[in-house]
């Protein structure tokens, strides 16, 4: 007769308790329990687990039929065993108490031999020449680890050998008559391509080449798949660059084999764009047939940050009082997933930093068990429907084991560039601009790249950037700029601003360009920085220059008086048609300090001051997000405080919040609920 086993993932949320209650199960039904990453479990649990396997162990030498476990007495079964795997070493685990080793027999695991185990899966397939097949696949993960540059995402270990065969055996499945090599081949690059750099990939083409010589691979054709991504970028405001679409193509290829799997990339690269629009085409063609054979089915995401929350309110956790146990957000959603009865696809996607801390407590979910192990004792079964997706940053404090369990799609961004970012913008511009458009495509051209090449080789930041980031904050100033070009109710555009455009629309840019792209560096930067501009708006023989002297971060835009609003309290026409560089402290009056005013409370106008306030009202006034960075003592406090608390429009209110390592999630919402009304 078989003997039931039960794999079990282990936390640091398991208390003694819920072990209890594996146990007495275990010894009742005669069933055997490996419990994986058994060493995340706290050390004063541990230390009571130990006590309860010793009194299971004691009945069973006894050889009696019944035993009192922990004031209760329970059938015993000989056959009951309980085992224990554990990963030393990682974050968040203990050392296992003394009393507890005793009690278990340790078994060091050796590294396995790939060819042999991938020659006999390759068998169970049906492959005739497996032996040699599994030679070039194990050969292949071997050149690849040794000749291809070290990154966080790789794994070449022997999951990774283990899912190309799985996809050689789906595709040997599908096509009988293809060639064994062919179909190897396919399966390596299939499970392999997505994660590699670009740099990367050409090596890894080299060895593949090198040792399937005269195999000739024709092209996947996703025909219908790859028109209908084309057409919801398309549709969503996005450019259908190819790269990008390979990428959506390489993440369905990786849906199809994988049940866990990695988007990986720098902020930027693409990453929820990739997954939103390969969803909008699947459920698009719903019905219709993939190459495979297999129908197209509707997707549906649940997409949640996990650092966000706790672990009891992600995963589930008992009441320390009442002891009852309340659902956390993913366990119900799984819960709730693994119960439909439709074949429709449903992705869960963990947008946030992978670390050990919360990712270890889906090692079953992500392996080949497909269980989620809650506290409770509860193991809920994934379905083939559910896919688990990680959009990440990195995986620079992700452990091996959950590296290797997961399939990768690398986001490089250098596969979008900045192109597409100005092309989608280009197509936004307000009418009364939009006749200015190759004008300013030609300036993107021009200033963009090159300054950003020559910001990241002389200058250093207070925070890291990105130059997709960059090139998103300068097309938001230039947004304000052309904020009174965008019609509202009841108002037209005044015939002397649009006049101005032409001669505003290079000025515009150059400021836009200096308080985003050059905004970011600290001072010897911005003076490095200010000659750079100085001299490639010379070479670009710009009509309207800066004054010989100070930096180009010292002067403001006259534009002529388009920025002021109709309803402005002027006693004169502002409206000067007049555009020039003008020094930030030009009109800057010194204020009235009146005698019983605190010395603390006194506040001078610098230039820093100035210019910081201004660039700070022009995007909060145009709903634009703000990051103020700098070194400690530099006025960031002052500048924001100042400028919210006695010079926004009426309609902005203002409130404060102060964080600090302890600040959660839950009472920041608190903080701010706590201001609202309701209604």
């Amino acid at each position: 007769m078989a003997v039931q086993c039960v794999v079990f993932n282990c936390s640091d949320q398991l208390d003694y308790m819920a072990m209890a209650k594996f146990f007495k199960g275990l010894a009742s039904a005669g069933a055997w329990a490996c419990f994986d990453e058994f060493n995340r479990i706290d050390v004063e649990v541990l230390s009571v687990v130990a006590q309860q396997i010793s009194t299971i162990q004691q009945a069973l030498e006894a050889r009696v039929e019944r035993f009192m476990f922990e004031g209760v007495e329970l059938a015993l079964r000989p056959s009951c065993a309980v085992f224990i795997t554990m990963n030393p070493g990682y974050a968040g685990r203990t050392e296992l108490p003394d009393n507890l080793k005793a009690l278990f027999r340790p078994v060091a695991m050796m590294v396995p031999d790939y060819a042999l185990i991938a020659e006999i899966s390759l068998f169970s397939f049906g492959f005739s020449e497996a032996k040699a097949l599994a030679k070039k696949i194990t050969t292949t993960f071997k050149l690849s680890s040794e000749q291809l540059s070290s990154q966080d995402h790789y794994d070449f270990g022997m999951r990774a050998v283990k899912t190309v065969i799985s996809a050689a055996g789906n595709l040997k499945r599908e096509n009988p008559e293809m060639s064994e090599e062919l179909i190897v081949l396919r399966a390596i690059r299939d499970v392999n391509v997505p994660k590699f750099l670009q740099d990367d990939l050409k090596l890894f083409r080299g060895i593949v080449s090198d040792l399937f010589p005269k195999v000739k691979e024709k092209p996947i054709d996703y025909g219908d798949l790859e028109d209908s991504m084309r057409k919801n970028c398309l549709k969503s405001g996005l450019e259908d660059v190819d790269g990008f679409i390979t990428k959506c193509i390489q993440l369905y290829e990786t849906t199809v084999v994988r049940h866990g799997l990695m988007l990986v990339g720098p902020t930027g690269s693409g990453k929820t764009r990739c997954y939103e629009v390969l969803k909008k085409a699947l459920t698009s063609l719903k019905g219709k047939d993939s190459p495979a054979g297999t129908p197209y089915e509707e997707v549906y995401t649940f997409v949640l940050n996990p650092k966000s929350i706790t672990m009891g309110q992600l995963y589930g956790e008992f009441d320390l009082l009442t002891h009852e146990w309340t659902d956390g957000i993913l366990s119900s959603m799984i819960r709730v997933g693994s119960s439909s009865t439709t074949s429709d696809k449903k992705w869960y996607l963990f947008d946030g930093p992978v670390d050990a801390v919360w990712i270890e407590n889906m090692n079953t979910v992500l392996d080949d068990n497909k269980k989620l192990c809650l506290t409770s004792g509860e193991i809920i079964k994934l379905s083939e429907a559910m896919t688990m997706m990680f959009e990440v940053q990195d995986l620079a404090v992700a452990s091996p084991a959950t590296v290797s369990r997961c399939g990768m799609v690398y986001l490089e961004p250098s596969i979008l560039g900045l192109e597409p970012y100005v092309n989608c913008y280009l197509k936004t511009l307000p009418d009364a601009i939009f006749d200015y458009k190759d004008k300013l495509q030609s300036l993107f051209d021009r200033y963009l790249e090159e300054s950003l090449t020559f910001l990241r080789n002389n200058t250093k930041e207070f925070v890291t950037t990105v130059n997709s980031n960059l090139t998103c904050s300068l097309m938001r100033i230039l947004d304000c700029f052309f904020a009174p070009f965008v019609p509202k109710e009841g108002e037209t555009i005044r015939e002397e601003n649009i006049a101005l455009v032409e001669t505003l629309i290079e000025p515009w840019f150059i400021f836009a360009l200096i308080w985003s792209v050059g905004a970011t560096c600290d001072g010897d930067g911005r003076k490095k920085y200010s000659e750079y501009l100085r001299k490639k708006m010379e070479d670009e023989k710009v009509a309207m220059k800066f004054p010989d002297y100070g930096l180009v971060y010292d002067y403001s835009l006259e534009d002529g008086g388009v920025s002021r609003k109709p309803n402005d309290d002027d006693d004169e026409d502002t409206h000067t048609g007049e555009v020039k560089w003008v020094n930030w402290m030009a009109s800057i009056a010194m204020p009235d300090i009146p005698p019983e005013m605190n010395f603390s409370d006194i506040i001078i106008p610098t230039m820093d001051l100035v210019r910081g306030s201004f660039v700070l009202e022009m995007l909060l006034t145009n709903n634009k997000k703000v990051m103020c960075v700098g070194p400690t003592g530099s006025g960031k406090t002052l500048c924001v405080a100042n400028k919210l608390l006695n010079y926004m429009p009426k309609e902005f209110l203002s409130h404060f919040l102060n964080f600090s390592a302890r600040t959660s999630a839950n009472q920041t919402q608190d903080i701010i609920d706590s201001k609202l009304d309701k209604r």
